[in-house]
């Protein structure tokens, strides 16, 4: 068997940098956190429930937002957990997912 690391190469994965703005005991956003998990992708969560600094900061990410989830891949807005399945349904959210530059 090869075993590339014996064999001195080095590989680094970066993989997209996700961010998804919740509330709590938002159906949506159950979801769209349950298909990111089922892919094994890391995320960032943000908890608007009580509003503050982290919605206003949602709004100025994601100007004209007014539900949740609100999903970030790599700083450009996707939009909610049905924006997120129909990506996943055309096959193309693997490739937002995966090594940048991908």
């Amino acid at each position: 068997m090869l075993d590339l690391m014996a064999a001195g190469h080095h590989f680094t994965f970066m993989t997209a940098n996700v961010e998804i703005y919740t509330k709590f005991a938002c159906p949506y956003c159950v979801r769209a956190k349950q298909l990111l998990d089922s892919k094994g992708v890391q995320y960032t969560e943000y908890d608007i429930t009580m509003s503050g600094a982290k919605r206003d900061e949602m709004l100025a990410r994601v100007p004209g937002a007014q539900t949740v989830p609100q999903i970030l891949i790599n700083d450009k807005p996707i939009g909610g957990s049905d924006d997120l399945r129909a990506l996943e349904n055309q096959g193309k959210l693997d490739a937002l997912l995966g090594p940048r530059g991908v």
